[in-house]
């Protein structure tokens, strides 16, 4: 993850500027969401542990099998780390995922009877969920409002100034303070969405931007 922006009029914008670039943001993608292919809680855990370092679009080409295969988290205590390895090979950092993926499929079993917790607590001590995974699950697959900081989010959201860190974990924090609580999921989409289409980390289109009369980045 990118982990520092431009210092270039460091600032953060007024809850009024804020409000404004939701707005905008609701209007460019109405339809944002979650783009990880899955069709319940476990899938949505392991796409998203898969994720790490990896687009989401390369994740759905793997899980489109991995899905059939696995239905349950005791399907993957049945194979071993190598097989799982093997089932995801193409992924970034697949030898470590399958060690993950294999740990937390026996804690879901034996602690949580087969089932995804829905506490942030509870979430966070599965191997391969750290804050971010945790909040993409807890929004997506239980309702929880949640911004989940990933690499899009940390730069859009530090070059529009709806935040201005250099910490992924204050970023969160700054975020939360100046969007709504009940806009904090939707609006983490629609800046995932602006990040892979517009505000690209290199040679974002700014000329194609409709935030660039209120982006601290742009002015």
């Amino acid at each position: 993850m990118e982990q520092k922006v431009k210092k270039k009029n460091r600032k953060r914008v007024t809850k009024k500027i804020a409000a404004e670039m939701l707005e905008v943001l609701t209007i460019m993608y109405p339809d944002a969401k979650c783009e990880l292919n899955h069709s319940n809680a476990f899938e949505l855990l392991i796409a998203t542990i898969l994720s790490a370092q990896c687009t989401d679009k390369r994740v759905n080409e793997i899980t489109e099998n991995l899905f059939q295969k696995y239905k349950a988290p005791s399907d993957y205590l049945h194979v071993s780390e190598e097989q799982i390895a093997q089932d995801i090979y193409g992924l970034g950092l697949y030898k470590n995922k399958s060690k993950a993926i294999k740990k937390t499929a026996a804690i879901l079993e034996e602690v949580h009877g087969g089932q995804v917790p829905g506490k942030r607590e509870d979430l966070e001590q599965l191997p391969g969920v750290g804050r971010k995974t945790a909040n993409v699950v807890l929004s997506n697959a239980f309702g929880v409002p949640a911004i989940a900081v990933d690499t899009h989010v940390f730069r859009v959201a530090n070059r529009l100034g709806l935040a201005a860190s250099e910490d992924v974990l204050e970023t969160e924090k700054q975020l939360m303070t100046i969007i709504p609580k009940e806009q904090w999921s939707q609006a983490h989409h629609q800046i995932i969405f602006h990040g892979r289409r517009i505000c690209l980390a290199r040679n974002p289109k700014c000329s194609e931007c409709q935030l660039q009369h209120v982006c601290r980045e742009f002015v």
